[in-house]
């Protein structure tokens, strides 16, 4: 099986979840600030919009006990970022395209362990592809580029203008505004 990969996405192996991580799975689950996640019995996604509250999360997981990168490579858990790939080398974890559940002529971005042939696709319980960053072919992770200005934080999610066409992005966030 694999994970879907959405916007920023925190991989993590589930053995050193269970081993590992204080208080274990169940601490686990209550850590994790977003209901963007879903697992495949191997490995288990996170899901996030801004690569602050991603980091958080790590800092989050690595204080519990599990490992990010040790010797340039990542151990535990890497980030698997929807359109830039794995942001450390990782025996443990491959990225690849999969058709969209309910949509099969298109495909989305998954990820599997290593080695293992994804045949079905895990995605959170609200999924949708008609409602996914995988369909709009995009995603608003990276906030710091030219051309996006903070307007403000509410309910939970950044609002930004494209100065180039008067719009609004909007980024989900698990932190606060002040976050950098």
């Amino acid at each position: 099986m694999a994970v879907l990969v959405e916007g920023i996405s925190v991989i993590v192996r589930a053995r050193p979840i269970v081993e590992y991580y204080a208080g274990g799975w169940e601490n686990f689950l209550a850590d994790c600030p977003t209901e963007a996640l879903c697992g495949d019995g191997e490995i288990v996604r996170v899901g996030f919009m801004d690569p602050r509250d991603a980091k958080a999360f790590i800092a989050t997981v690595t204080s519990n006990g599990l490992t990010y990168v040790a010797d340039g490579e990542a151990v535990d858990l890497v980030i698997a970022d929807q359109q830039r790939g794995l942001s450390a080398p990782c025996k443990w974890a491959e990225l690849g395209r999969m058709p969209a559940p309910g949509h099969e002529s298109a495909s989305v971005v998954a990820c599997r362990m290593a080695g293992t042939d994804a045949e079905a696709l895990m995605t959170p319980d609200d999924w949708s592809y008609a409602d996914s960053l995988s369909a709009r072919f995009g995603t608003e992770n990276d906030v710091t580029v030219d051309g996006l200005e903070l307007l403000r934080h509410e309910d939970g999610a950044d609002v930004y203008r494209d100065t180039e066409t008067g719009e609004e992005v909007v980024v989900g966030r698990t932190g606060d505004a002040s976050d950098s």
